[in-house]
């Protein structure tokens, strides 16, 4: 499963963005208003738990400077990654989008496909606001 955000234009450098992205803590200020909980578990992992759902673990995979962030289930239960990618637009400007990428059966597929979506608009809007 495949799934994009729209692009955003964010107010901030193609570094800046990056470097708020690879700061785990910082992924608490774009989650849903349905955020039920949030919890930092070192640099490069942390957990959150949106209603209704089921707790997720999240990790850095990979970062490539300033363009790329990569973030992935810790568990593999349901593989997926999050990818990042931002791109320069100058005059202190970038644009970002999301990309989900994960394996699932075609029942779990159709479950989750639309609180998936719901979930990287949110965030991708929220990448926005910053």
């Amino acid at each position: 499963m495949n799934l994009e955000s729209p692009t955003v234009t964010v107010e901030k450098t193609q570094q800046e963005v990056f470097e708020f992205l690879t700061k785990v803590e910082n992924f608490e200020e774009l989650m849903p208003e349905s955020k039920q909980k949030f919890e930092k578990l070192n640099d490069s992992r942390f957990l959150f738990q949106l209603k209704g759902m089921p707790e997720i673990v999240l990790e850095q995979k990979s970062n490539t400077a300033p363009t790329t962030v990569v973030l992935g289930a810790a568990s593999d239960k349901l593989p997926f990654t999050l990818t990042a990618n931002i791109a320069d637009a100058g005059e202190g400007k970038s644009t970002t989008q999301l990309v989900f990428e994960g394996q699932f059966n075609a029942m779990m597929g159709m479950m989750i496909k639309n609180p998936i979506q719901n979930f990287i608009n949110t965030l991708s809007e929220n990448i926005g606001k910053l």
